[in-house]
């Protein structure tokens, strides 16, 4: 069974399809709920599927320890971001390299980087009269949103299309897609 932390920073709409998608599963555990908010919604569904929490603080995660002891304690074998908002630090990403995932709204490498999340992204793909958009799943790296990628899918970008429902069309794909790819990723490099 491989154990998996979620990283959150938000209302955790993706973190519930995995945790749904994983809830019967006996190859692969949401074993923890990481968030850098005390109120953020994905803590309401760390309740609902009972999956323990922890909450970290910006210090310590990017300064100190990154809490490599606490998620070695938990038995985390892979970790996967799920809007979570800060850059992963180097402790982490030695201690689980090619084992951090991320999703990203918007096909990459363009309108990636630091600030490049939620409307922000959805709005510059719209300044730029882009045909498409989409997500891309990837691992993580020590640069905002550059790690290899994984998997892209894409969708149309409509001329009449505004921020919300761009967003919409953006969330509809990654619900679909992220939890199976995650799995897919896990199972093929099970030990």
């Amino acid at each position: 069974m491989k154990r998996i932390a979620i990283f959150a920073s938000g209302t955790g709409s993706n973190a519930q399809k995995i945790l749904s998608h994983f809830k019967t599963s006996n190859k692969i555990d949401v074993a923890l709920i990481v968030s850098n908010k005390t109120n953020a919604g994905v803590l309401n569904f760390a309740k609902e599927y009972s999956v323990p929490t922890l909450i970290i603080d910006r210090e310590k995660f990017l300064k100190g320890d990154g809490y490599v002891p606490e998620l070695q304690a938990a038995k985390i074998d892979w970790i996967i971001l799920a809007g979570f908002l800060w850059k992963i630090p180097l402790t982490l990403i030695s201690q689980w390299e090619k084992r951090i995932i991320n999703i990203h709204p918007a096909l990459l490498p363009k309108y990636g980087g630091k600030g490049m999340y939620g409307e922000a992204v959805h709005r510059a793909v719209l300044a730029a009269n882009e045909k498409e958009s989409g997500i891309t799943i990837h691992y993580v790296d020590e640069q905002y949103d550059h790690g290899a990628t994984i998997f892209q899918a894409t969708c149309s970008v409509l001329s009449t299309d505004l921020v919300e429902n761009l967003a919409e069309k953006i969330h509809a794909l990654e619900h679909l897609h992220y939890p199976v790819v995650i799995e897919k990723v896990i199972l093929s490099q099970a030990d």
